[in-house]
């Protein structure tokens, strides 16, 4: 079953990030807690870390801001 990978909120007022970089390409293996991608928020720049171990599916594009919660890709 497909993990889910969403935009996490890092601070109390975030509502919304921008995905920075994919730190792993699409389709490539990922192991839990390996950085996954840089989320740009509140003006400052964090890296996500993986949720779960298996190949990564990326839906969500560079460079475009989402709301908190959002489904970024999956972990399958």
């Amino acid at each position: 079953m497909a993990v889910e990978i969403l935009l996490p909120k890092i601070g109390f007022s975030m509502q919304e990030g921008q995905v920075a970089e994919w730190l792993i390409a699409d389709g490539a293996a990922v192991t839990e807690g390996e950085p996954l991608f840089s989320l740009e928020a509140d003006k400052s720049t964090n890296e996500v870390e993986a949720p779960a171990s298996g190949t990564l599916r990326i839906v969500a594009e560079i460079g475009e801001t989402y709301e908190v919660g959002t489904v970024l890709g999956y972990i399958e």
